[in-house]
């Protein structure tokens, strides 16, 4: 189905489960797709069109699901196929859609091809579905290229061959256990098209995804810029990313997804570049890419300005709408990012941005718990982070784990109603009893009831505002635009401004005798 005005996706707030983080149903202290099937209701209340479920395929879990091992069923660990299929089931009765990550890039190397792979030779045609390759120096001790692991380290290992002897070289672009494909070989597209059409016939409503950008690897696999390859980043014009062929890919996927309709295909785009960010939503690619841009932009009025600015040109001639997020699992939560040391503020900054998000064209992302305005988790003990980066660093890098800390729901203590087990999976901080889904319910001024009012503004007041955004004035610590009969003010600046005359029909916090505080967004009509 090619993407029109009316596309379900087109003005959507999509809703980011994290799975072993968002809900427990067999308290084992790991979230799973029973907890997620308790909570629908809560989703429907919040006012989101959908929720992306990161992966609950089954994966030996080096990287939390990103290491597939089957693609084609369910980790025990999150439930089963008939677990997955309520979840379809329930989440459309409440008129949610559902989305699932899709992990082309790589396979975990407990995936039977891989496996297959060490136990052939090199030369094999188990070994081609993969990027094998001869090392350089005397005796091929040397990686093939210089290239770097996003999770710290090199991007290669070598592999003791059936004989015994030290042989061939694997790429791969995040851990050791997670090698990358080689997607010139037509048997990994014709397998991942079966994945894709085997999710779309239980009635997954379409796929985030994961690495978009980098499934296609330039031919010879040049060095690359050492300046371009540190951890957890990518800039453009890394070697290891955005490499032109990616594009012939994504047609590829896009004709198997438009055997169905209405399904969507989201890309995670790490690509900085308007131009080149175009060019994966142009028409016959993905319907939507991942713009980061307001993510990575510091709590700045002039950098908001150009990242909103720099997104909206991204698309302009494209079929896709702008994307916007704020946060995902890969990143520092935006409370503790927009201010650090100062909580009180961060989440003011935090409420403020979520608010001016809402007001613009296109499509929101909304990562779980980003609702309830929780900050990042800093101060885990050592010995209990997971995140592969840690290892990977020499744990000089503590990786991701803070932003993945289970969601707390009820109660007064640790789990909050997460799980019957006090021990999770990551462990939760004492004092978010008053961060919790009931605490905020039961009040009117709270992050969570302003975050679900702000959805229902959107879709009440901006359904059919169109896709401009009229700046309203030039430089300065107060960002004001006008999108459709929505006058959005938010105000970056440190002293209190007026607010514009006319009706106030949701703000982040607060106002004060008719004036908007600082580190606050107003919306006017």
């Amino acid at each position: 189905m090619t993407a029109n005005a009316r596309s379900w996706w087109q003005d959507a707030v999509i809703y980011q489960i994290y799975p072993r983080s968002f809900a427990d149903s067999d308290d084992d202290g790991i979230g799973d797709l029973g907890g997620v099937r308790s909570r629908l209701g809560y989703l429907k209340a919040l006012g989101i069109d959908a929720v992306w479920l990161c992966p609950v395929m089954r994966s030996p879990m080096i990287d939390h699901g990103y290491d597939v091992s089957d693609p084609r069923d369910i980790d025990p660990l999150f439930g089963d196929l008939a677990g997955m299929d309520a979840v379809l089931e329930e989440a459309h009765d409440h008129g949610l859609r559902v989305l699932m990550d899709l992990v082309p890039n790589h396979t975990s190397n407990q995936h039977p091809w891989f496996e297959e792979a060490l136990r052939s030779g090199p030369g094999s045609p188990a070994r081609a579905r993969y990027l094998f390759r001869p090392g350089k120096g005397e005796g091929g001790a040397e990686p093939p290229n210089n290239w770097a692991s996003i999770f710290g380290g090199p991007a290669w290992t070598r592999i003791t061959e059936p004989d015994g002897s030290l042989g061939e070289w694997y790429l791969h672009l995040f851990a050791p256990e997670q090698p990358d494909l080689d997607w010139t070989n037509p048997e990994v597209f014709t397998d991942l098209a079966e994945t894709m059409r085997f999710w779309l016939d239980r009635g997954v409503d379409g796929f985030r995804i994961d690495v978009a950008h980098g499934m296609a690897k330039p031919e010879g696999l040049p060095d690359g810029d050492p300046t371009t390859m540190t951890p957890l980043y990518n800039g453009d014009g890394d070697a290891r990313f955005d490499h032109d062929d990616v594009h012939d890919l994504h047609r590829r996927l896009r004709d198997v997804i438009d055997e169905y309709e209405d399904r969507v295909l989201i890309g995670e785009i790490w690509v900085r570049d308007p131009r080149r960010f175009a060019r994966y939503v142009s028409e016959g690619e993905l319907h939507l890419g991942f713009n980061f841009l307001l993510l990575e932009t510091n709590y700045r009025p002039t950098e908001f300005r150009t990242a909103i600015d720099k997104s909206l040109t991204a698309v302009q001639g494209t079929p896709a709408p702008p994307t916007w997020t704020l946060s995902n699992h890969d990143v520092a939560r935006e409370v503790t990012r927009y201010s650090p040391g100062d909580p009180e503020r961060g989440t003011l900054r935090a409420a403020a941005a979520l608010l001016l998000e809402l007001a613009l064209p296109g499509v929101v992302f909304l990562y779980n718990g980003a609702e309830l305005g929780l900050p990042n988790v800093d101060d885990l003990p050592d010995d209990v982070l997971q995140d592969p980066v840690w290892e990977r660093s020499g744990h000089t890098d503590r990786g991701r784990d803070g932003a993945r800390i289970p969601l707390p729901w009820w109660g007064t203590e640790p789990p909050y109603g997460f799980s019957g087990s006090p021990d999770t999976w990551l462990p939760m901080p004492a004092d978010w009893t008053g961060l919790s889904v009931q605490a905020q319910s039961a009040d009117p001024g709270s992050f969570l009831t302003r975050c679900r009012h702000a959805i229902r503004m959107r879709h009440e007041l901006l359904r059919d505002a169109g896709t401009d955004v009229e700046w309203l004035d030039g430089s300065g610590p107060v960002l004001r635009f006008q999108r459709g009969k929505v006058q959005c003010v938010m105000n970056m600046g440190t002293e209190p401004v007026a607010v514009p005359e006319g009706r106030i029909m949701a703000a982040s916090g607060p106002l004060e005798d008719g004036s908007l505080p600082p580190d606050t967004t107003v919306w006017v009509v």
